[in-house]
């Protein structure tokens, strides 16, 4: 069971050797704003949204690791592993009620993760390289309507692209479709030479810098 509250103050040391048993007072509310230090010395901090006495599990909302004002990390924190927790702002009135989720929404994405890991899965296992991999990662990106065939791609069951994966492997009717997919396999490739040659020149210039600097 959630409840609407954790600890009020400060407490140091590992909090699991300080839970033994809730007494009065020893929660804050849900939206009251705390900062944890994990035993490993990293710093959180958030929103309180829920937490688990029993299993002692806490839950902040984060400003979002992308920096994106109008997102948030949603972390789950183990307290077992929570050397500190300082109380920010304690929260004392009914929090809102909670935002009802789209179940359908959270349905389909999690079959699209579960089809993208099997399709990684199935590549590696059937000895796919990792340019043919990355290739199928980026033609997905745009093209969902594309699948494993052996080591071939197959792209809206008009485009085959075979091993090693170059424009001139592409092969299918002649028309917008094979057309559009050449095109983005030739920018796939254009975009990895770039990030090459990027690679290599802040190579080169960190052993410049290097040499001069001994």
């Amino acid at each position: 069971m959630f409840h609407s509250g954790l600890f009020k103050g400060r407490r140091s040391g590992f909090l699991a050797e300080k839970m033994a048993a809730p007494g009065p007072g020893e929660y804050f509310s849900v939206g009251s704003h705390v900062s944890c230090l994990t035993c490993l010395g990293q710093r959180l901090q958030g929103e309180v949204v829920a937490f688990d006495y029993q299993s002692k599990m806490l839950t902040l909302k984060c400003a979002s690791s992308s920096g994106k004002p109008n997102l948030h990390d949603v972390i789950l924190i183990n307290l077992a592993y929570v050397s500190d927790v300082d109380i920010i702002n304690d929260r004392t009135e009914t929090p809102p009620p909670l935002a009802s989720l789209n179940v359908s929404k959270l349905a389909n994405r999690a079959r699209t993760e579960k089809e993208d890991k099997l399709s990684q899965a199935y590549a590696i296992s059937a000895g796919v390289s990792v340019e043919g991999q990355q290739l199928f990662q980026t033609i997905h990106k745009t093209i969902k309507d594309c699948k494993w065939q052996e080591k071939n791609i197959i792209v809206m069951d008009d485009v085959v692209i075979s091993p090693p994966y170059q424009v001139e492997n592409c092969k299918g009717k002649e028309g917008s479709a094979l057309s559009h997919v050449r095109k983005i396999v030739e920018k796939h490739f254009r975009d990895l030479e770039s990030q090459k040659s990027m690679q290599r020149s802040q190579a080169q210039q960190t052993q410049k810098d290097s040499t001069l600097s001994s």
